[in-house]
Protein backbone atom coordinates (compact mmCIF):
# COMPACT_ATOMS: atom_id res chain seq x y z
CA UNK A 1 0.00 0.00 0.00
CA UNK A 2 1.47 3.40 -1.12
CA UNK A 3 2.46 6.00 2.01
CA UNK A 4 -0.21 8.81 1.59
CA UNK A 5 0.65 11.90 3.17
CA UNK A 6 -2.33 13.95 5.14
CA UNK A 7 -1.36 17.76 5.35
CA UNK A 8 -1.47 19.55 8.50
CA UNK A 9 -1.23 23.47 8.55
CA UNK A 10 0.18 25.22 10.80
CA UNK A 11 1.07 29.10 11.57
CA UNK A 12 5.15 29.75 11.71
CA UNK A 13 6.59 33.65 12.56
CA UNK A 14 2.67 34.99 10.63
CA UNK A 15 3.06 32.43 7.97
CA UNK A 16 1.09 29.32 6.84
CA UNK A 17 3.79 25.78 6.58
CA UNK A 18 2.72 22.70 5.72
CA UNK A 19 3.62 20.10 7.95
CA UNK A 20 3.46 16.42 5.96
CA UNK A 21 2.80 13.67 8.19
CA UNK A 22 2.15 10.00 7.43
CA UNK A 23 -0.91 8.58 8.06
CA UNK A 24 -0.25 5.48 9.36
CA UNK A 25 2.68 4.76 11.90
CA UNK A 26 6.07 4.32 10.82
CA UNK A 27 8.51 1.45 11.28
CA UNK A 28 12.23 2.58 11.59
CA UNK A 29 14.28 0.29 10.78
CA UNK A 30 18.03 -0.02 12.51
CA UNK A 31 21.08 -1.96 11.35
CA UNK A 32 22.91 -2.02 14.90
CA UNK A 33 21.91 -2.87 18.78
CA UNK A 34 20.16 -0.03 20.83
CA UNK A 35 22.43 2.23 22.90
CA UNK A 36 25.30 3.39 20.01
CA UNK A 37 25.01 6.77 17.89
CA UNK A 38 22.35 5.25 15.29
CA UNK A 39 20.08 4.34 17.89
CA UNK A 40 20.69 7.73 19.83
CA UNK A 41 19.87 10.12 16.97
CA UNK A 42 16.67 7.75 16.06
CA UNK A 43 15.24 7.83 19.25
CA UNK A 44 15.28 12.31 19.45
CA UNK A 45 14.18 11.72 15.58
CA UNK A 46 11.25 9.80 17.38
CA UNK A 47 10.47 12.63 20.00
CA UNK A 48 10.36 15.03 17.61
CA UNK A 49 7.84 13.08 14.88
CA UNK A 50 5.31 12.45 17.74
CA UNK A 51 5.37 16.56 18.63
CA UNK A 52 5.09 17.32 14.90
CA UNK A 53 3.15 14.40 14.26
CA UNK A 54 0.74 13.12 17.49
CA UNK A 55 -1.64 11.19 15.31
CA UNK A 56 1.01 8.34 14.25
CA UNK A 57 4.15 6.22 16.14
CA UNK A 58 7.31 5.87 15.14
CA UNK A 59 8.55 1.94 15.89
CA UNK A 60 12.21 1.78 16.18
CA UNK A 61 12.51 -1.75 14.79
CA UNK A 62 16.00 -3.57 15.38
CA UNK A 63 17.97 -5.76 12.96
CA UNK A 64 21.70 -6.27 14.08
CA UNK A 65 24.63 -8.11 12.40
CA UNK A 66 27.53 -8.08 9.72
CA UNK A 67 28.14 -4.51 10.75
CA UNK A 68 24.54 -3.50 9.89
CA UNK A 69 24.97 -5.51 6.16
CA UNK A 70 21.96 -7.85 7.91
CA UNK A 71 19.78 -5.51 7.32
CA UNK A 72 20.97 -3.56 4.01
CA UNK A 73 20.99 -6.95 2.54
CA UNK A 74 17.04 -7.81 3.04
CA UNK A 75 16.33 -3.87 2.86
CA UNK A 76 14.21 -4.02 -0.43
CA UNK A 77 12.48 -7.21 0.39
CA UNK A 78 10.47 -4.39 2.59
CA UNK A 79 7.57 -2.68 1.51
CA UNK A 80 8.08 0.10 -0.46
CA UNK A 81 5.40 1.76 0.66
CA UNK A 82 7.05 4.65 2.67
CA UNK A 83 6.11 3.45 6.14
CA UNK A 84 9.48 1.16 6.14
CA UNK A 85 12.32 3.29 6.52
CA UNK A 86 16.14 2.22 7.56
CA UNK A 87 18.69 3.88 9.28
CA UNK A 88 21.80 4.10 6.77
CA UNK A 89 26.10 4.60 7.38
CA UNK A 90 28.90 5.73 5.25
CA UNK A 91 31.95 4.17 4.31
CA UNK A 92 29.86 0.70 5.12
CA UNK A 93 27.75 0.70 2.34
CA UNK A 94 30.47 1.46 0.09
CA UNK A 95 33.11 -0.70 1.83
CA UNK A 96 31.30 -3.74 2.94
CA UNK A 97 29.86 -4.67 -0.69
CA UNK A 98 33.44 -4.10 -2.01
CA UNK A 99 34.72 -6.81 0.68
CA UNK A 100 31.81 -9.07 -1.14
CA UNK A 101 30.68 -11.44 2.00
CA UNK A 102 27.81 -9.28 1.98
CA UNK A 103 24.78 -9.98 0.12
CA UNK A 104 23.95 -6.68 -1.44
CA UNK A 105 25.49 -3.81 -3.52
CA UNK A 106 26.22 -0.14 -2.69
CA UNK A 107 23.71 0.15 -5.65
CA UNK A 108 21.16 -1.67 -4.11
CA UNK A 109 20.77 0.98 -1.28
CA UNK A 110 18.59 4.12 -1.87
CA UNK A 111 19.42 6.84 0.18
CA UNK A 112 17.08 9.00 0.93
CA UNK A 113 18.47 11.97 3.28
CA UNK A 114 21.56 11.98 5.36
CA UNK A 115 21.08 13.62 8.31
CA UNK A 116 24.44 13.74 10.50
CA UNK A 117 27.95 13.21 10.69
CA UNK A 118 30.41 11.67 13.63
CA UNK A 119 34.29 12.61 13.63
CA UNK A 120 36.68 9.80 13.93
CA UNK A 121 38.20 10.08 17.20
CA UNK A 122 40.20 7.45 19.20
CA UNK A 123 38.93 6.87 22.72
CA UNK A 124 40.65 4.91 25.61
CA UNK A 125 39.35 3.91 29.15
CA UNK A 126 39.22 6.88 31.73
CA UNK A 127 41.46 4.27 34.20
CA UNK A 128 43.55 4.20 30.97
CA UNK A 129 47.61 4.92 32.07
CA UNK A 130 47.59 5.94 28.12
CA UNK A 131 46.50 9.44 29.14
CA UNK A 132 47.85 10.61 25.56
CA UNK A 133 48.15 10.29 21.78
CA UNK A 134 52.17 10.45 22.18
CA UNK A 135 51.60 7.60 24.88
CA UNK A 136 49.53 5.53 22.88
CA UNK A 137 51.78 5.46 19.95
CA UNK A 138 54.43 4.72 22.34
CA UNK A 139 52.93 1.86 23.67
CA UNK A 140 51.63 0.27 20.60
CA UNK A 141 55.30 0.49 18.97
CA UNK A 142 56.65 -1.04 21.95
CA UNK A 143 53.61 -4.07 22.10
CA UNK A 144 52.97 -5.05 18.49
CA UNK A 145 49.60 -6.42 17.93
CA UNK A 146 48.80 -6.38 21.54
CA UNK A 147 46.76 -3.08 22.18
CA UNK A 148 43.11 -3.86 21.05
CA UNK A 149 41.17 -1.45 20.00
CA UNK A 150 37.39 -1.85 19.57
CA UNK A 151 35.20 -0.74 16.78
CA UNK A 152 31.73 -0.76 15.56
CA UNK A 153 31.71 -3.71 12.62
CA UNK A 154 33.93 -5.06 9.58
CA UNK A 155 34.71 -2.73 7.05
CA UNK A 156 32.82 0.38 8.80
CA UNK A 157 33.62 3.84 9.36
CA UNK A 158 35.48 2.87 12.42
CA UNK A 159 37.01 -0.64 10.60
CA UNK A 160 38.51 1.89 8.15
CA UNK A 161 39.63 4.35 10.28
CA UNK A 162 41.49 1.94 12.52
CA UNK A 163 43.77 0.65 9.47
CA UNK A 164 44.41 4.04 8.63
CA UNK A 165 45.61 5.22 12.17
CA UNK A 166 48.01 2.12 11.97
CA UNK A 167 49.49 3.07 8.44
CA UNK A 168 49.73 6.55 9.23
CA UNK A 169 51.92 6.29 12.13
CA UNK A 170 53.55 3.06 11.51
CA UNK A 171 51.77 0.78 14.38
CA UNK A 172 50.23 -2.42 14.14
CA UNK A 173 46.77 -2.88 16.91
CA UNK A 174 44.48 -5.39 16.56
CA UNK A 175 41.23 -4.29 15.85
CA UNK A 176 38.07 -5.70 17.48
CA UNK A 177 34.10 -5.65 15.79
CA UNK A 178 31.71 -5.26 17.55
CA UNK A 179 27.75 -5.20 16.60
CA UNK A 180 27.41 -1.68 17.67
CA UNK A 181 28.90 1.35 19.31
CA UNK A 182 26.12 0.03 22.28
CA UNK A 183 28.47 -3.49 23.02
CA UNK A 184 31.71 -1.60 22.57
CA UNK A 185 31.03 0.59 25.13
CA UNK A 186 30.81 -2.40 27.89
CA UNK A 187 33.58 -3.17 26.89
CA UNK A 188 35.92 -0.40 26.55
CA UNK A 189 35.17 0.83 30.44
CA UNK A 190 35.52 -2.88 31.77
CA UNK A 191 38.85 -2.80 30.25
CA UNK A 192 38.35 -5.97 27.84
CA UNK A 193 39.58 -3.81 24.84
CA UNK A 194 42.42 -1.46 25.32
CA UNK A 195 40.56 1.42 23.86
CA UNK A 196 38.39 1.94 20.82
CA UNK A 197 38.49 3.69 17.02
CA UNK A 198 34.91 5.38 17.53
CA UNK A 199 33.72 8.42 17.33
CA UNK A 200 33.44 11.94 19.58
CA UNK A 201 29.82 11.22 20.06
CA UNK A 202 31.13 8.13 22.21
CA UNK A 203 33.63 10.05 23.77
CA UNK A 204 31.14 13.16 24.72
CA UNK A 205 28.42 10.60 26.18
CA UNK A 206 30.82 8.79 28.06
CA UNK A 207 32.73 11.61 29.76
CA UNK A 208 33.88 10.92 32.89
CA UNK A 209 34.47 7.14 31.95
CA UNK A 210 36.56 7.25 28.69
CA UNK A 211 39.12 9.79 27.49
CA UNK A 212 39.18 10.67 23.87
CA UNK A 213 43.12 11.09 23.11
CA UNK A 214 42.67 12.59 19.23
CA UNK A 215 39.90 13.69 17.07
CA UNK A 216 39.71 13.83 13.03
CA UNK A 217 38.26 17.30 13.11
CA UNK A 218 39.30 20.43 10.98
CA UNK A 219 38.82 22.13 14.79
CA UNK A 220 38.99 21.13 18.56
CA UNK A 221 35.35 19.77 19.66
CA UNK A 222 34.00 22.35 21.36
CA UNK A 223 32.78 19.57 24.06
CA UNK A 224 36.03 17.93 24.01
CA UNK A 225 38.24 21.03 24.09
CA UNK A 226 41.34 19.69 25.52
CA UNK A 227 41.69 17.02 22.74
CA UNK A 228 44.41 18.00 20.02
CA UNK A 229 42.80 16.92 16.05
CA UNK A 230 45.29 15.05 14.07
CA UNK A 231 45.47 18.30 12.31
CA UNK A 232 47.86 19.83 15.04
CA UNK A 233 49.70 16.58 14.88
CA UNK A 234 50.73 17.54 11.28
CA UNK A 235 47.99 15.31 9.75
CA UNK A 236 45.54 15.91 7.45
CA UNK A 237 42.43 13.45 8.60
CA UNK A 238 39.19 15.10 8.49
CA UNK A 239 36.71 12.02 8.59
CA UNK A 240 34.03 9.83 10.40
CA UNK A 241 30.70 8.60 9.58
CA UNK A 242 27.73 9.35 8.22
CA UNK A 243 24.58 8.17 9.44
CA UNK A 244 21.28 8.46 7.21
CA UNK A 245 17.72 7.42 6.13
CA UNK A 246 16.93 4.53 3.31
CA UNK A 247 14.09 2.53 1.65
CA UNK A 248 13.10 -0.14 -0.28
CA UNK A 249 14.06 0.55 -3.93
CA UNK A 250 10.22 -0.26 -4.47
CA UNK A 251 9.57 3.04 -3.20
CA UNK A 252 8.57 5.80 -5.54
CA UNK A 253 9.53 8.82 -6.16
CA UNK A 254 6.85 10.87 -4.75
CA UNK A 255 7.37 9.20 -1.66
CA UNK A 256 11.34 9.17 -1.81
CA UNK A 257 11.10 13.20 -1.35
CA UNK A 258 8.68 13.19 0.84
CA UNK A 259 10.56 11.29 3.31
CA UNK A 260 13.41 13.37 2.41
CA UNK A 261 11.34 16.70 3.15
CA UNK A 262 10.50 15.28 6.60
CA UNK A 263 13.57 14.48 7.72
CA UNK A 264 14.73 18.15 6.89
CA UNK A 265 12.23 19.24 9.05
CA UNK A 266 13.10 16.93 11.71
CA UNK A 267 16.88 18.43 11.36
CA UNK A 268 14.87 22.29 11.54
CA UNK A 269 13.52 21.62 15.44
CA UNK A 270 15.77 23.82 17.28
CA UNK A 271 15.49 21.44 20.38
CA UNK A 272 16.72 18.45 18.13
CA UNK A 273 19.29 20.25 16.63
CA UNK A 274 20.48 21.41 20.08
CA UNK A 275 20.40 17.56 21.32
CA UNK A 276 22.59 16.67 18.42
CA UNK A 277 25.43 18.99 19.49
CA UNK A 278 25.31 18.18 23.04
CA UNK A 279 25.55 14.54 22.35
CA UNK A 280 29.04 15.10 19.70
CA UNK A 281 26.67 14.40 16.72
CA UNK A 282 27.37 17.01 13.99
CA UNK A 283 23.97 17.84 11.75
CA UNK A 284 24.02 18.05 8.29
CA UNK A 285 21.45 18.09 5.25
CA UNK A 286 21.63 15.87 2.18
CA UNK A 287 18.81 16.05 0.71
CA UNK A 288 17.06 13.44 -1.77
CA UNK A 289 18.14 15.67 -4.99
CA UNK A 290 21.66 16.10 -3.86
CA UNK A 291 21.82 12.45 -3.10
CA UNK A 292 23.60 11.13 -6.75
CA UNK A 293 26.38 14.06 -6.70
CA UNK A 294 27.11 12.96 -2.77
CA UNK A 295 26.90 9.37 -2.73
CA UNK A 296 29.20 9.29 -5.56
CA UNK A 297 31.88 12.26 -4.09
CA UNK A 298 31.80 9.78 -0.83
CA UNK A 299 32.87 7.12 -3.16
CA UNK A 300 35.83 8.37 -4.64
CA UNK A 301 36.98 9.36 -1.00
CA UNK A 302 36.74 5.97 0.38
CA UNK A 303 38.90 4.49 -2.26
CA UNK A 304 42.32 5.05 -0.14
CA UNK A 305 40.21 3.58 3.24
CA UNK A 306 39.05 0.09 0.04
CA UNK A 307 43.23 -0.06 -0.16
CA UNK A 308 44.18 -0.27 3.03
CA UNK A 309 41.29 -2.65 4.62
CA UNK A 310 42.56 -4.69 1.63
CA UNK A 311 39.23 -4.50 -0.37
CA UNK A 312 41.25 -3.41 -3.62
CA UNK A 313 44.79 -3.45 -4.38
Amino acid sequence: MRFAFAVITSLLSGAAAAQACPERNLLYWQAFPAGGESDLSARHQQLVLKKKCPAIETIIQYKPGAGGGLLWMQLNQLPGDGLNIAGINLPHIVLQPMEGTVQYKTDDITPVYWFHYTPDALVVAESSPIRNFPDFVKAAKEQPERIALGGSGLNSANHAAHERLDATFGIRTTYVPFKGTGDMTTAVIGGHVAGAMSYTAFAVNNKGKVRALVVAMEQRHPLLPDVPTFRELGIDWVDGGYRGAGVPKSTPEDLRKRISDMFYEINRDADFRQKMTEQGLEILDITYDKMPAFVEERKRAYIASARLLGLIK
